[in-house]
């Protein structure tokens, strides 16, 4: 999962070298959060107008991980 969320935004951000992905352990829910790292002057390109692009992201990394039977939540810091 962590290698599918940098492929997604490594299409996105002009800095690839910061991106940095850090997982969680399951919590009490068995949800898996995944902290994503981009450079600072990437984040709006990550965050995209109205968060749009950070929408989409987390609803295909939802569709990919439901269909390994996992939950997971993406959040952007």
């Amino acid at each position: 999962m962590k290698d599918l969320l940098v492929s997604i935004v490594k299409g996105l951000v002009e800095n690839p070298d910061a991106i940095e992905v850090t997982a969680d352990e399951k919590n009490e829910d068995d949800i898996v959060v995944y902290h994503l790292h981009v450079d600072e002057n990437d984040m709006g390109r990550v965050i995209g107008r109205q968060g749009r692009i950070a929408k989409a992201i987390r609803t295909v990394m939802r569709a990919a991980a439901a269909r390994s039977d996992e939950k997971i939540q993406v959040e952007i810091d």
